[in-house]
Protein backbone atom coordinates (compact mmCIF):
# COMPACT_ATOMS: atom_id res chain seq x y z
CA UNK A 1 0.00 0.00 0.00
CA UNK A 2 2.84 2.12 1.06
CA UNK A 3 4.20 1.57 -2.36
CA UNK A 4 1.23 2.65 -4.11
CA UNK A 5 1.37 6.56 -2.56
CA UNK A 6 4.45 6.99 -3.70
CA UNK A 7 5.06 9.69 -6.20
CA UNK A 8 6.34 8.33 -9.56
CA UNK A 9 9.20 10.20 -11.97
CA UNK A 10 8.86 13.73 -12.00
CA UNK A 11 7.43 14.34 -15.94
CA UNK A 12 8.53 16.47 -18.01
CA UNK A 13 5.48 18.47 -20.00
CA UNK A 14 7.49 19.80 -22.46
CA UNK A 15 8.93 16.12 -23.65
CA UNK A 16 6.01 15.33 -24.16
CA UNK A 17 3.94 18.06 -25.93
CA UNK A 18 5.66 18.92 -29.43
CA UNK A 19 3.30 21.69 -30.10
CA UNK A 20 5.17 23.98 -27.21
CA UNK A 21 8.25 22.43 -29.44
CA UNK A 22 7.03 23.82 -32.95
CA UNK A 23 5.89 27.15 -31.64
CA UNK A 24 9.02 28.08 -29.94
CA UNK A 25 10.64 27.02 -33.31
CA UNK A 26 8.02 29.10 -35.49
CA UNK A 27 8.83 32.00 -33.01
CA UNK A 28 12.50 32.00 -33.37
CA UNK A 29 12.29 31.99 -37.15
CA UNK A 30 9.97 34.80 -37.22
CA UNK A 31 11.70 36.92 -35.02
CA UNK A 32 14.90 36.11 -37.06
CA UNK A 33 12.68 37.15 -40.16
CA UNK A 34 11.96 40.20 -38.53
CA UNK A 35 15.00 40.99 -37.90
CA UNK A 36 16.97 40.55 -41.17
CA UNK A 37 13.99 42.74 -42.81
CA UNK A 38 14.98 45.27 -39.92
CA UNK A 39 18.34 45.10 -40.92
CA UNK A 40 18.00 45.23 -44.84
CA UNK A 41 15.96 48.33 -43.88
CA UNK A 42 18.40 50.13 -42.46
CA UNK A 43 21.20 49.72 -44.54
CA UNK A 44 19.35 51.48 -47.60
CA UNK A 45 18.44 54.35 -44.91
CA UNK A 46 22.07 54.45 -44.71
CA UNK A 47 22.72 54.28 -48.53
CA UNK A 48 20.45 56.90 -48.99
CA UNK A 49 22.06 60.61 -49.62
CA UNK A 50 21.45 63.19 -46.91
CA UNK A 51 18.42 66.02 -47.35
CA UNK A 52 20.95 68.75 -47.16
CA UNK A 53 23.53 67.39 -49.76
CA UNK A 54 20.50 66.45 -52.35
CA UNK A 55 19.43 70.40 -51.77
CA UNK A 56 23.42 71.96 -52.68
CA UNK A 57 23.42 69.46 -55.46
CA UNK A 58 19.96 70.67 -56.66
CA UNK A 59 21.05 74.36 -56.20
CA UNK A 60 24.93 73.97 -57.83
CA UNK A 61 23.67 73.46 -61.33
CA UNK A 62 21.42 76.41 -61.23
CA UNK A 63 24.23 78.42 -59.74
CA UNK A 64 26.73 78.00 -62.61
CA UNK A 65 24.02 78.37 -65.28
CA UNK A 66 23.44 81.65 -63.77
CA UNK A 67 26.69 82.72 -64.40
CA UNK A 68 27.37 82.36 -60.26
CA UNK A 69 29.96 80.55 -58.70
CA UNK A 70 29.23 77.30 -57.45
CA UNK A 71 29.94 78.14 -53.64
CA UNK A 72 27.77 81.49 -53.38
CA UNK A 73 24.22 81.41 -52.20
CA UNK A 74 21.22 83.38 -53.68
CA UNK A 75 20.40 86.29 -51.96
CA UNK A 76 17.14 85.58 -49.66
CA UNK A 77 14.67 88.05 -49.54
CA UNK A 78 14.69 91.21 -47.35
CA UNK A 79 11.93 91.70 -45.11
CA UNK A 80 12.50 94.94 -43.48
CA UNK A 81 10.60 95.07 -39.94
CA UNK A 82 9.22 98.55 -40.34
CA UNK A 83 6.91 96.44 -43.22
CA UNK A 84 5.63 93.59 -41.13
CA UNK A 85 2.76 94.20 -38.81
CA UNK A 86 1.88 91.84 -36.38
CA UNK A 87 -1.58 90.94 -35.40
CA UNK A 88 -3.41 90.60 -31.72
CA UNK A 89 -4.40 86.78 -31.40
CA UNK A 90 -7.67 85.06 -32.18
CA UNK A 91 -9.64 82.69 -30.63
CA UNK A 92 -12.01 81.79 -33.18
CA UNK A 93 -15.30 79.44 -33.12
CA UNK A 94 -14.85 77.65 -36.34
CA UNK A 95 -18.19 76.00 -38.41
CA UNK A 96 -19.59 73.79 -37.25
CA UNK A 97 -19.02 70.46 -38.35
CA UNK A 98 -19.59 66.67 -37.57
CA UNK A 99 -18.90 66.39 -33.90
CA UNK A 100 -17.72 68.21 -31.40
CA UNK A 101 -17.56 72.36 -31.30
CA UNK A 102 -13.62 73.53 -32.63
CA UNK A 103 -11.94 76.60 -32.63
CA UNK A 104 -9.19 77.97 -33.61
CA UNK A 105 -5.98 79.74 -32.00
CA UNK A 106 -4.54 81.81 -34.22
CA UNK A 107 -1.10 84.82 -34.11
CA UNK A 108 -0.04 86.40 -37.48
CA UNK A 109 2.27 88.90 -38.84
CA UNK A 110 1.22 90.78 -42.05
CA UNK A 111 3.87 91.50 -44.09
CA UNK A 112 3.11 95.26 -46.27
CA UNK A 113 4.54 96.92 -49.38
CA UNK A 114 6.79 99.28 -49.37
CA UNK A 115 4.18 102.16 -50.11
CA UNK A 116 1.78 101.19 -46.57
CA UNK A 117 1.38 103.51 -44.50
CA UNK A 118 1.40 102.59 -40.44
CA UNK A 119 -1.04 105.00 -39.43
CA UNK A 120 -3.76 103.23 -42.05
CA UNK A 121 -2.79 99.97 -40.56
CA UNK A 122 -3.92 101.57 -37.13
CA UNK A 123 -7.29 103.18 -38.27
CA UNK A 124 -8.17 100.26 -40.23
CA UNK A 125 -6.66 97.50 -37.50
CA UNK A 126 -10.78 96.53 -35.92
CA UNK A 127 -11.85 96.03 -39.60
CA UNK A 128 -8.88 93.61 -40.67
CA UNK A 129 -9.47 91.71 -37.48
CA UNK A 130 -13.65 91.64 -38.34
CA UNK A 131 -12.72 90.54 -41.67
CA UNK A 132 -10.26 87.56 -40.31
CA UNK A 133 -12.40 86.18 -37.64
CA UNK A 134 -15.77 86.81 -40.50
CA UNK A 135 -13.28 84.41 -42.66
CA UNK A 136 -12.73 82.19 -40.07
CA UNK A 137 -15.57 81.37 -38.91
CA UNK A 138 -17.09 79.99 -42.32
CA UNK A 139 -14.09 77.54 -42.07
CA UNK A 140 -14.36 73.78 -40.54
CA UNK A 141 -11.78 72.25 -39.21
CA UNK A 142 -11.44 69.89 -41.86
CA UNK A 143 -10.67 73.08 -44.16
CA UNK A 144 -7.97 74.51 -42.27
CA UNK A 145 -5.97 71.12 -41.12
CA UNK A 146 -4.94 70.46 -44.54
CA UNK A 147 -1.29 72.49 -45.92
CA UNK A 148 -3.41 73.93 -48.75
CA UNK A 149 -6.60 74.76 -46.52
CA UNK A 150 -3.98 77.10 -44.36
CA UNK A 151 -2.41 78.74 -47.70
CA UNK A 152 -5.77 78.69 -49.36
CA UNK A 153 -6.98 80.84 -46.07
CA UNK A 154 -3.96 83.06 -46.50
CA UNK A 155 -4.77 84.41 -50.00
CA UNK A 156 -8.45 84.73 -48.60
CA UNK A 157 -7.22 86.74 -46.10
CA UNK A 158 -5.04 89.33 -48.10
CA UNK A 159 -7.61 89.56 -50.82
CA UNK A 160 -9.92 90.83 -47.88
CA UNK A 161 -7.66 92.98 -46.64
CA UNK A 162 -6.22 94.50 -49.89
CA UNK A 163 -10.06 94.55 -50.84
CA UNK A 164 -10.48 98.03 -48.81
CA UNK A 165 -7.17 99.45 -48.20
CA UNK A 166 -6.14 102.31 -50.12
CA UNK A 167 -2.14 102.83 -49.13
CA UNK A 168 -0.55 99.87 -49.71
CA UNK A 169 -1.47 96.28 -49.88
CA UNK A 170 -0.59 92.84 -47.91
CA UNK A 171 1.97 90.99 -49.88
CA UNK A 172 1.80 87.84 -47.78
CA UNK A 173 0.90 86.84 -44.14
CA UNK A 174 3.25 84.70 -41.63
CA UNK A 175 1.64 82.41 -39.32
CA UNK A 176 3.23 82.71 -36.09
CA UNK A 177 0.97 80.03 -34.02
CA UNK A 178 -1.57 77.94 -35.45
CA UNK A 179 -3.36 75.90 -33.39
CA UNK A 180 -7.00 74.01 -33.91
CA UNK A 181 -8.85 72.64 -31.30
Amino acid sequence: MAEENKPGPVSNSSSKNPLLTILMIVNIVAMGTVAFFQWKFMEMEAKRPDLTQLLKEKDAPAATADGEAAGEQKPTEVVKKENLLPLDSFTVNLAQGEGPRRYVRLDAVLKMSDDAKAPEFEARKPQIRDTIISILNTKRADDLLKKEGKSYLKEEIKASINSFLVDGRVEDIYYISFQIN
